[in-house]
């Protein structure tokens, strides 16, 4: 096998056979997912749990914390810099 990459628009049989293992991999998922279709419902139903894990629960779960702390980012260093140097 040669080290030369073909360009992914050479479609020859042969050209495939030398093209680099990144064309190969993205040859490869591409033409998984042109012939999916239950597939595109999983990976939309995958798209919005992301959404929900990432959007959603870090606005319930991780608030904005230091901004009660102060009003300018020098007060909230402070008060950083008093809880970790002050819970020895």
């Amino acid at each position: 096998m040669s080290k030369t990459c073909t360009t992914p628009h050479s479609d020859t049989s042969a050209a495939r056979e030398r093209a680099c293992w990144p064309v190969r991999v993205y040859r490869f998922y591409r033409d998984g997912f042109k012939s999916m279709t239950v597939g595109r419902t999983l990976w939309a139903i995958i798209g919005i749990k992301l959404i929900v894990f990432f959007v959603i629960l870090r606005w319930i779960f991780f608030p904005d914390f230091l901004s009660s702390k102060g009003r300018n980012d020098q007060e909230k260093a402070q008060y950083v810099r008093e809880q970790m140097t002050g819970r020895r």
